[in-house]
């Protein structure tokens, strides 16, 4: 492969078209910059975005496709602005690698909701090429974007935390559902939905898993530490929670009736959406009226965030529940994780299994 200027050469596995099949595929990245570090990549995990973007499902999918925003790795090579990081510190990157750093959002270190923010993968950059994600061998990413992975967290169940963990934790921490003795609804136990009851239960928070899938009470009560289970199915005992609950954090990225959802909280509860769902939602209007409720969105969060949320993390020895793959085994788990059958997350051995 021919190496354009200021270019290296880089590998990993791409989707070429909404087939969503990965394979084998070379191509460049920039070379590090000065206030840039170069990740040797050891461990990509596997979100429900990457099977979405893989099979064009929200329809703005550029190929080749790279996917992977759960990264974890060590820096081989720091820029000569480079001052938080030095070679051989364990990193993350998560969803965003730049931003426009000037606008409102940015100052209150909300890059992830600027509007010109870029995605690790699935973007266009500034310089105008295709941004390629962590089903790779290295990334090269300006230090603003890359957070430390603190000492003792394993990196292979440390790496969903930098999607998974953020996107449940930044809303947990904005609308106030991060305090003790409040009592939190987990709406899905996926890979977003088990690591909100391990933060909440952090929290010192009352946790309560709504599923429609009986067989997963034992391990959200006995193996996350959940309080109790809801099968949202069930019609007496939904009816048995209504009003019972501050908040609710809705993990489920596909089509489901929130109606019922909603009639769980008290007077002023949130309900939060944070999966990426492809259908409009159902809301009648009059049982939020009623309660005065809150029905809000949350995407992701900020740098300063998510190095605030894997430092606690840290603290609280909290990491995903993860099945570690190689990278040939790609296809295979994606068509898993759509199925649901994973307990709770699927995460790539880079390092291990994607050759040189």
């Amino acid at each position: 492969m021919a190496v354009e200027k200021d270019t290296q050469k880089a590998f990993g596995w791409a989707a070429r078209d909404s087939s969503g099949i990965l394979s084998p595929f070379n191509f460049t990245r920039r070379v590090n910059g000065d206030s840039d570090v170069t990740i040797k990549i050891l461990y990509c995990g596997i979100c429900h975005t990457d099977a979405h973007f893989v099979k064009n499902e929200h329809g703005f999918t550029v190929y080749p496709l790279v996917p992977g925003h759960e990264i974890v790795g060590e820096v081989v090579e720091v820029g000569s602005n480079v001052h938080k990081f030095k070679s051989g510190d364990k990193v993350g990157v998560g969803c965003i690698v730049d931003s426009c750093g000037a606008c409102d959002n940015c100052k209150q270190d909300l890059e992830n909701y600027c509007p010109e923010m870029v995605f690790t993968y699935g973007s266009i950059t500034s310089e105008g090429r295709n941004n390629f994600g962590g089903y790779s061998d290295k990334i090269v990413v300006d230090e603003h974007y890359v957070v430390h992975i603190p000492c003792g967290l394993p990196l292979d169940s440390a790496a969903p935390l930098l999607c998974a963990g953020i996107t449940v934790y930044s809303p947990m921490n904005y609308f106030g559902l991060n305090r003790p003795g409040l009592h939190l609804g987990v709406v899905g136990l996926g890979g977003l939905g088990h690591v909100a009851v391990k933060f909440g239960k952090a929290f010192g928070m009352k946790v309560t898993v709504i599923s429609t899938s009986p067989s997963k009470e034992r391990d959200a009560i006995q193996r996350l530490g959940a309080d109790s289970f809801l099968i949202s199915r069930d019609a007496e005992q939904m009816k048995a929670a209504v009003g019972s609950m501050d908040g609710i954090i809705d993990t489920v990225s596909e089509s489901h009736p929130v109606a019922p959802l909603i009639d769980l909280l008290k007077a002023h509860g949130k309900f939060v959406m944070v999966g990426a769902g492809t259908e409009p939602l159902a809301l009648p209007p009059i049982p939020l009226l009623l309660g005065r409720k809150l029905v809000a969105g949350s995407n992701t969060g900020g740098i300063k965030e998510t190095q605030q949320m894997i430092d606690f993390a840290g603290e609280h020895n909290i990491t995903a529940e993860v099945e570690v793959i190689p990278i040939d085994y790609v296809n295979t788990a994606i068509e898993r994780l759509v199925k649901g059958d994973v307990r709770y997350r699927f995460v790539i051995d880079i390092a291990n299994t994607l050759p040189a």
